[in-house]
């Protein structure tokens, strides 16, 4: 996978000391997928074909004007103890530009938002999430980077769109 994104311990380091800054322990939750920001549409439908070769395509979905491609790769990427197994790409957003990157993880929490947030009432978390109608989440900015927390895999979610 990083000879097609790049390496990704770096981003993966960074949102972790991040965390860790914060206080928030991640330890017991698992991170179900990263997402990888591109600048293009061109470079969009380049790296979905190149993600194609070491993942299959779950699903592409039309999400706020763009479609969204997720991955589940063939072989889990691995940092520390955790294996992350999806790769979301989304298409950029007209208007709205990224620079290409690794841009946000996600974990599931198995706990409501409220408890999860009372655990730490130092810090403030974005909840305009938490009004979606699938998967609701909260989460917090670092810089351009991101860390998310909801309460369903994005593979279980993606299943249940589809039936």
């Amino acid at each position: 996978m990083e000879t097609i994104l790049g390496p990704v311990s770096p981003f993966l380091d960074h949102l972790f000391q991040r965390l860790a800054a914060d206080g928030i322990d991640v330890s017991s939750y698992e991170l179900d997928h990263l997402c990888y920001r591109v600048d293009t549409l061109e470079r969009y439908q380049k790296l979905k074909t190149e993600l194609s070769a070491i993942g299959t395509l779950l699903t592409t979905s039309l999400i706020a004007g763009r479609p969204i491609s997720t991955f589940k790769l063939f072989q889990p990427l691995q940092y520390q103890e955790r294996r992350i197994w999806c790769i979301e790409l989304p298409a950029p957003k007209a208007g709205s530009p990224h620079p290409e990157g690794f841009e946000h993880i996600e974990f599931v929490l198995d706990e409501t938002f409220d408890v999860f947030m009372a655990r730490y009432p130092q810090l403030t978390f974005k909840t305009k999430g938490m009004n979606k109608a699938v998967n609701p989440e909260i989460s917090r900015k670092y810089g351009t980077m991101a860390v998310k927390f909801h309460h369903h895999p994005i593979e279980y979610v993606i299943k249940y769109l589809d039936e």
